[in-house]
């Protein structure tokens, strides 16, 4: 199981990921969820996978050999004219990594379901956000809709809910993310840290902020304490409202 979420603000995009693939007693495993493609100038590209993790990590890997080893005729994230571009890319990249494997997983009893959070601003437009599924179709982020979630979702989700829309500052969605994350790994022992942050800033065409987050991170475990303990005080004073 895995927990990514990114979100679509004004002022840029937040994306934020956990590197959990397998959890019980005595088997964590963990993988790299968030890949980040860059153009200085030209365009700022991230991405987040989660679901069957062969098949997103060939679709990574995919895209990333036509960067390496491109061939006459072929669209790359590099070469791609506009994000809407890109997110079709993607999908047709997952389209035949699912053709090729799925038929094969789904014979072993297996499930080859994926999905890919895309998020990236490509020179002379906008921040853009997509989320792109298992048949390599896709939607986007709105106004009505300005941030996606993959994996195990529910535990984050309220806090997003109510605090997250397209006004929404870069700072508090930041904020915003990093405790649906923290409601998601107190509650799901499948999602786990350490945690990947990206941010990219509307205009400057490149990740401003990009960092891995452990364990013992003091500014994280701060933020989680904190969120605790302010969530305790209001029920507290919730306790003695009738209804």
């Amino acid at each position: 199981m895995t927990y990514c979420l990114a979100l679509k603000l004004g002022e840029g995009l937040v994306c934020l990921s956990d590197t959990r693939t397998n959890a019980g007693v005595d088997n964590v495993s963990k993988y790299r969820k968030m890949f980040t493609w860059e153009l200085p100038g030209d365009r700022s590209i991230v991405m987040m996978t989660a679901g069957n993790l062969a098949i997103t990590q060939a679709v990574m890997s995919l895209l990333q050999e036509n960067i390496d080893t491109p061939e006459s005729g072929i669209e790359t994230l590099f070469t791609a004219p506009s994000m809407f571009r890109v997110a079709e890319i993607v999908g047709d990249a997952m389209r035949v990594v699912q053709n090729r494997y799925g038929p094969g997983l789904s014979a072993m009893g297996e499930s080859a379901v994926s999905s890919i959070i895309l998020a990236g601003q490509r020179a002379g437009g906008v921040p853009r956000l997509f989320h792109i599924y298992s048949a390599g179709n896709f939607i986007e982020a709105t106004e009505d809709t300005p941030y996606f979630q993959i994996g195990e979702h529910k535990y984050g989700k309220p806090i997003l809910d109510r605090v997250i829309t397209t006004e929404t500052p870069l700072e508090t969605g930041i904020t915003a993310a990093l405790l649906s994350m923290d409601s998601t790994l107190r509650s799901n022992l499948s999602v786990g840290m350490p945690l990947d942050l990206a941010v990219i800033k509307a205009d400057e065409i490149g990740v401003v902020h990009q960092r891995r987050i452990e364990e013992n991170d003091p500014n994280f475990l701060h933020l989680s304490d904190s969120w605790s303990s302010a969530l305790r005080n209001a029920f507290a004073e919730m306790v003695g409202i009738r209804v």
